[in-house]
Parts: structure tokens; sequence; C-alpha cells
């Protein structure tokens, strides 16, 4: 394919190896296939050199991909039910929703995840499972222990959400 040809940057790299980390938080892939994952996510230079790193997993899989492929195939639209005009108006709200903001704070959560770099942030923020596999690879690897400072400082630059998915406070 073309795209497999296409030359990827840090932030590709970095989104996929932050993917690679939920997956391993999850237990989809061993300690071992993790650290083998993330070198060789770092290491490449195409779209094609990541597509094998997430060939055997499901969903999620790096945007950059593409979009997923369609669980059923196109078919015909349904017809629409039609109703009746309601008698009055229905006022629309301006703007965006507003957003909902988690009671946790990403300059808390960045903050333990670098002075105490065990997963206590995503502790903190309510991702047990991202945590303890934090807490795992730093006590059990030697290279793991960066993982969670990286991890603090992606926090506080960009942010987070918690285990219900709001936004982590600024």
């Amino acid at each position: 394919m073309e795209s497999d040809q296409l030359r990827i940057g840090t932030a590709e790299r970095e989104e996929a190896a932050r993917l690679l980390a939920d997956h391993f938080g999850m237990g989809r892939i061993t300690p071992d296939e993790y650290e083998i994952r993330v070198t060789d996510a770092y290491a490449a230079a195409t779209l094609g050199d990541l597509r094998p790193l997430f060939r055997d997993l499901p969903h999620p899989h790096p945007g950059f991909f593409g979009p997923p492929p369609s669980p059923m195939p196109l078919t015909a639209p349904l017809p629409m039910p039609v109703f009746p005009p309601p008698s009055m108006p229905v006022p629309m709200p301006y703007g965006p929703p507003p957003v909902v903001y988690s009671h946790r704070s990403k300059t808390v959560a960045g903050v333990l995840q670098i002075v105490l770099p065990f997963g206590i942030g995503r502790f903190y923020t309510g991702q047990t499972g991202l945590g303890l596999a934090q807490l795992f690879a730093t006590c059990c690897t030697g290279v793991g222990i960066l993982w969670p400072i990286i991890d603090g400082i992606l926090l506080l630059v960009n942010g987070g959400s918690d285990a219900e998915g709001r936004p982590l406070r600024p």
C-alpha cells in the first residue's frame, strides 16, 4: 500500500506507544511483548513499520491508520419515520455543550506521576489498570521508571481524563 511508505513523526510514535500502554494495561500483551513493541514503535520510520505492532490487537489503533473498517456491509438506509411538526418550536441551545470536568486535577495527577513514579497519578485519576501496569513496569524492570515520569509530564502539558472519560480539571 502506498500509505505504508508514508514517513511518521514523533507524535505518531508517541500515540502508538500510548495505545500499546493501554493494551498492556488491559492485559492484552505481556510485559515482554510490550517492551518489544514500544521499542519498535519508537524506532519506526513509516506507517508500514507500525502496522504489524497492532495487527493482532483489537481497537483502539492509532488514528492515523485511517478509519476502522465498518462492522456491517453498507446497505440501503432504512426509511425514516415521518413525524408531524411540533406545535411549538423547540429552542436550540447556542454554542457547544458545556464541558463537564472531572473533580480531579491534571496538576495533581502529573506531579504525583513525577514525584512518586509508580503509577500513583493514574491511581489518583481512577485508572487503576494503567496504574497497576506502571507499578509493575517500575518494580520489575529498571527502564520502566521512565514511563510514569513521561506520563506525568504529558499529564501536566496535555491534561488527560479520569476513569469515566471526563477531562481532568486544569
